[in-house]
């Protein structure tokens, strides 16, 4: 079970590193050449796969990913049609820092029948979208305003809200392409909050970025979109999380 391993990793002290993979960005070639990566010791531990608006078709990517790597795929959809039975398992997401009920409980009610049928493991995920300079990809198709970064009060609040739901992890989202990752303050007051798996992506370019997020209680880092044009650096970040008990 994909929820458990992650609880008890992080029961035993070992951070992990989620490798985001956008279909539309990488072609079967592409995919080839990154499962390489993905497969050295070095790899991230679970490689997630999806985006805000795809033009691919999803089950092909998840396909080729699991024909090539033992590493669990889980889907990251951007909404209902983002859904594939050949997935290990999915981080349903509910975009609880918005107020858009098509992302809180919309998209949720039309992938349902297909998800129930698919037999993957679901996942229920707090996702919140922190920032405030850029107009990211998930901010336009969300139609939501992200929490802006010096707002750490209505984060934590938001982080509680979606723990007292029985969410069962939080994802603390930059935002693809974000100017910069989501803030020490606001990952450190929502860790102190909060006893969910804290996932945190978004405008993490390098080792160093991924080291921050880890120092401020980060137990899962997503990283995609720098990746997409240098796949040396997921050993690099392999590496990085590596050194803090991984």
């Amino acid at each position: 079970m994909l929820l458990s391993d992650i609880q008890q990793n992080i029961a035993n002290g070992r951070k992990m590193f989620a490798l985001l993979i956008d279909p539309d960005k990488q072609n079967e070639a592409d995919l080839l050449r990154l499962t390489e990566k993905i497969n050295l010791p070095t790899g991230p531990d679970i490689v997630l796969v999806g985006g805000s608006l795809l033009f691919s078709n999803i089950n092909d990517t998840v396909a080729t990913l699991k024909r090539n790597t033992q590493k669990p795929v889980v889907l990251f959809p951007g909404n209902a049609m983002q859904v594939s039975d050949k997935a290990d398992g999915i981080l349903l997401l509910s975009l609880i820092s918005g107020r858009n009920p098509e992302f809180l409980i919309g998209q949720h009610v039309l992938a349902a029948p297909a998800l129930a049928k698919s037999g993957i493991e679901i996942l229920p995920t707090g996702y919140m979208l922190i920032g405030e300079e850029n107009y990211t990809s998930v901010r336009y198709i969300s139609n939501t305003n992200p929490i802006p970064y010096n707002k750490t009060d209505i984060a934590v609040a938001t982080a509680l809200a979606g723990q007292m739901l029985g969410l069962k992890m939080l994802y603390l989202e930059g935002g693809s392409g974000a100017a910069k990752p989501v803030s020490t303050n606001v990952i450190e007051s929502v860790r102190r909050a909060v006893s969910l798996p804290l996932i945190v992506g978004g405008g993490l370019r390098s080792a160093a970025d991924v080291e921050t997020a880890l120092k401020a209680g980060a137990d899962i880092v997503v990283v995609g979109t720098s990746i997409e044009s240098n796949y040396a650096l997921v050993d690099e970040i392999g590496r990085a999380v590596a050194g803090f008990g991984r």
